[in-house]
């Protein structure tokens, strides 16, 4: 466990970090989907990845739905305590709890009421995206409606656009809005996907949070992974490799752990 002097100066290197990461072109990019409370999947990254060599970018979700969510997200936290430049640990949806309570939610909900609220402040410090210079933006979600990919670093949690990244989905259908998901997650259609990236000028969205949603989506650019054992599916992580810029998803290497 970490000790709450070690917590304070964690949540201080997020605070400086921001809600907006800048990933570094010249290293091996390892993406990971939500890990869930599954804790052997984690160990499995770092233990095949090491932080050392490779940047590791997980995509949120850490907690809730699996069998170990204290110690899976104290081994994220150790990661990003030993490695803080080379382990980005982007805010899911379960991380939102201070935002948006939910049910059911084991992690938060076993929890003392006091228990509950400190975790929910150390976890709001979380960033929301992370973007790499080869055209790719990693975020938990869906994409927020901005008119520029530094302005991710303003979004104030609760808002529309965090929304959107913490909670929304995508459908392979046209459309902007598919379903505005007022009382759960709002699902986005191919024309908003487009507008978007074209906008934001991205080759590739790395993202998470439909454990069932197809892997690739929007002509191969848009990438959906999951990491967790929690929903039955299959275990994959995606590697950037430095020399090869990414035109579609698929350029990156799908890894099954």
């Amino acid at each position: 466990m970490l000790s709450p002097k070690e917590m304070d100066a964690l949540q201080e290197i997020m605070r400086r970090e921001g809600r907006l990461i800048s990933l570094p072109a010249d290293r091996p990019t390892v993406f990971v989907g939500d890990t869930h409370g599954d804790l052997d999947a984690t160990d499995e990254v770092l233990r095949r990845f090491s932080p050392k060599t490779h940047t590791l970018v997980f995509l949120g979700d850490y907690v809730d739905r699996g069998a170990d969510s204290h110690g899976n997200l104290q081994t994220l936290l150790r990661a990003k305590q030993e490695h803080p430049r080379n382990v980005v640990l982007l805010m899911g949806n379960h991380e939102g709890w201070a935002v948006t309570p939910f049910t059911p939610a084991e992690f938060w909900q076993r929890m003392s009421p006091d228990d509950s609220r400190a975790w929910a402040e150390f976890l709001s410090n979380l960033p929301l995206a992370a973007h790499h210079p080869t055209g790719i933006l990693a975020v938990h979600g869906a994409l927020p409606d901005v008119s520029d990919v530094s302005e991710i670093a303003e979004l104030a949690l609760g808002s529309a656009d965090w929304r959107k990244i913490a909670w929304g989905d995508w459908a392979d259908v046209p459309g902007i809005v598919v379903d505005p998901g007022i009382h759960g997650r709002p699902t986005f259609g191919r024309d908003y996907f487009q507008e978007v990236t074209a906008r934001l000028d991205l080759n590739v969205v790395v993202r998470s949070h439909q454990p069932h949603a197809p892997t690739y989506l929007f002509n191969d650019r848009c990438l959906t992974l999951f990491t967790s054992n929690a929903y039955g599916t299959t275990r994959q992580v995606a590697l950037l490799h430095p020399d090869r810029p990414p035109k579609t998803a698929r350029d990156l290497d799908l890894i099954e752990l």
